[in-house]
């Protein structure tokens, strides 16, 4: 079981023939992710070469629009390589194509773009969920990578994980690598973001593989803080978390646009505090979080 993505998921790249969008492919599809094509209005009717996980050569087709590639090879995830500039309207496209995954890995997007296209995925009645931006996408472990998160960190397991952090994501992944993961998900450090934690905490809930879930958050805004009241309220299944940023300086804004801390709200120890009241254990380091993680599956 996993969350969101699967063996069975269809995947195009938006941005397929671009610098990121060739290297991403390759790497995708080395970890068994079923690439079908992409997207790239200008490069309509070619197509790209590449190998599959087994070192087989694969030709995918090179769509004019989200639209067409879906209805040409059944698609059901999206994941965009697409500049800042452009990547609102990407977006667009693959909402009103009415995809149903969409993961967007841009970073440096303008928060009102991505406010806008979060708006009009609303008003399409989210049909299409948004992981990202600026984020390293979603990897169900041995099935399928959609992003840029290395495939080869660690193998299947029953973890959940859900982070705001790129990097941190793949060191948690790593240093539970003996335990492994079911699904794990970057959904990214912008103020406005698709999936949220709370998202990403219901969906493993309701996986009955899952049994446990790490959760990293960082300082600024209060994200951690609703999703501490949501796993009071709703969550059963064990929950480890971290918060980054505790040595950060006070007013300081920190690399990601969504860190920003104001007075006591928002910072690493308010998060910390908000937690564990909701009966989170929270790791002051990543090791110290992946430590207490292996207390609790040793005693399920």
């Amino acid at each position: 079981m996993s969350i969101f993505l699967n063996k069975d998921s269809k995947v195009i790249v938006q941005g397929i023939t671009g610098g990121e969008g060739t290297k991403h492919t390759a790497l995708m599809l080395k970890a068994g992710t079923q690439v079908v094509g992409g997207v790239n209005a200008r490069k309509a009717g070619t197509t790209v070469l590449h190998t599959d996980a087994d070192g087989k050569p694969v030709e995918l087709p090179v769509f004019a629009s989200v639209a067409e590639a879906i209805a040409a090879t059944g698609a059901d995830v999206s994941i965009a390589f697409v500049p800042p500039a452009f990547t609102k309207d990407a977006m667009v496209e693959a909402i009103d194509a009415e995809i149903p995954l969409l993961v967007v890995i841009t970073e440096g997007v303008p928060v009102g773009d991505t406010a806008e296209a979060w708006a009009y995925a609303q008003s399409k009645g989210n049909t299409t969920r948004i992981i990202g931006p600026n984020c390293p996408g979603i990897i169900t472990p041995g099935e399928s990578l959609v992003g840029i998160t290395p495939a080869n960190i660690t193998g299947k397991g029953p973890i959940g994980l859900v982070s705001k952090s790129g990097t941190l994501t793949y060191q948690m992944m790593y240093e539970l690598r003996e335990i492994g993961f079911s699904t794990a998900i970057g959904i990214g450090g912008d103020p406005v973001i698709g999936t949220t934690h709370i998202d990403a905490l219901a969906a493993f809930e309701a996986d009955p593989e899952t049994k446990a879930i790490v959760m990293i958050g960082e300082i600024g805004g209060d994200a951690e803080e609703r999703a501490a009241d949501f796993i009071k309220a709703n969550v059963t299944k064990p929950v480890v978390g971290y918060v980054a940023g505790f040595t950060a300086p006070e007013g300081k804004t920190m690399g990601h646009a969504g860190a920003i801390v104001s007075g006591s709200a928002g910072t690493a120890q308010a998060k910390k505090e908000a937690l564990e009241a909701a009966g989170v254990k929270v790791g002051k380091t990543p090791s110290e979080t992946a430590d207490l993680m292996r207390s609790i599956i040793a005693s399920l």
